[in-house]
């Protein structure tokens, strides 16, 4: 493997088109986490804007720490796959009980919500720790050029991955290093459509060799997608509405939703019910969602079901949604 030729080469292509980024060059372990966690699973053109929001109200992981959890899902309200958010939160409390963040991969990785590639891309961009983080990028890059067939979503290959990307780290280079190849995966080596042509590695690429750009790199057949029915019933009374926070195990912990009917008849509320939507689709990681959503209008306030409370309509929004609730209240006409 020629490790030296490969590294050089993808450090000359990031000085030259690496991106510009308001966490680049900072050293502060605050900043580049909370980096990491939006981008996980968000767009760069939308991370950005978050990260600087998010910084604005929370500039110290301490202001992290003190702030509320439902202060931190309002923040995140939008971003979806809200654990992460409440796992930062939970993770800002460690890191201020233990006096600081830690220095080692290990103590990162310790940290809430914190995995293997989290702590090495924090370890090394504030700590210049030597270890490669590995994530969806850096896989697609490394099994193109070395021509790896091993399935990236199995435990093999995730060793396998990790091991090239680690023999690959220049010396007390890997900040800049990892940083690289985040970026050449995501704006060059992208899934689909790469810049081959004009790629620095296309002499030495395996899969540009033997035609397997397209095939590369390699997933298990995915989990199947299930399809979840979910109706909403906005209850508009007085200028009073009804919410509740959603439980513990399943989508969306934390966040407010209006009254859900899901595997059940639909509730005698005093009034007629005004449909608003219909299957409206929002798709998750693992399944789909297809919601109804209707007004009721009732003249007297109708008796809840447990765990639902009143609150000002013009206070809703001061209380976290999901990203499908948001979408069903752009149906919502205004109040009489």
């Amino acid at each position: 493997m020629e490790t030296s030729s490969f590294t050089t080469a993808l450090l000359d292509w990031f000085a030259q088109y690496g991106r510009e980024l308001p966490w680049r060059g900072i050293s502060d372990p605050y900043g580049i986490w909370v980096s990491e966690v939006i981008l996980q699973q968000t767009r760069i053109e939308q991370g950005r804007d978050y990260w600087l929001r998010f910084m604005e109200r929370f500039p110290t992981v301490e202001a992290l720490a003190a702030a509320s959890e439902d202060e931190v899902l309002l923040q995140w309200q939008g971003l979806g796959y809200y654990s992460r958010a409440r796992n930062m939160h939970a993770a800002a409390c460690q890191i201020v009980e233990q006096g600081g963040f830690p220095r080692t991969i290990e103590g990162l990785r310790a940290l809430k919500g914190v995995g293997d590639y989290t702590a090495a891309a924090v370890g090394s961009m504030a700590f210049n720790l030597p270890a490669a983080a590995v994530d969806g990028n850096v896989y697609r890059v490394l099994s193109r050029h070395y021509g790896i067939d091993v399935p990236i979503n199995t435990t093999k290959g995730k060793h396998t991955f990790e091991a090239v990307a680690q023999q690959l780290l220049p010396e007390n280079q890997a900040s800049i290093f990892n940083q690289a190849m985040m970026d050449f995966g995501a704006t060059w080596c992208t899934p689909k459509s790469p810049r081959c042509l004009d790629c620095p590695f296309a002499e030495t690429c395996a899969a540009l060799r033997t035609g397997r750009v397209n095939q590369l790199p390699v997933k298990e057949k995915k989990l199947k997608i299930q399809e979840r029915h979910l109706t909403y019933i906005y209850i508009r009374h007085a200028g009073m509405t009804a919410v509740r926070r959603r439980p513990a195990g399943d989508i969306w912990q934390g966040l407010w939703e209006p009254l859900l009917i899901e595997d059940a008849p639909m509730p005698d509320l005093g009034c007629p019910l005004t449909l608003l939507a219909h299957d409206v689709k929002h798709v998750l990681t693992h399944r789909v969602l297809m919601a109804d959503f209707y007004l009721a209008e009732p003249q007297s306030r109708p008796k809840l079901p447990d765990g639902y409370i009143w609150i000002k309509e013009q206070d809703l929004g001061d209380y976290a949604l999901p990203r499908l609730i948001e979408r069903l209240l752009e149906r919502l006409p205004a109040s009489k």
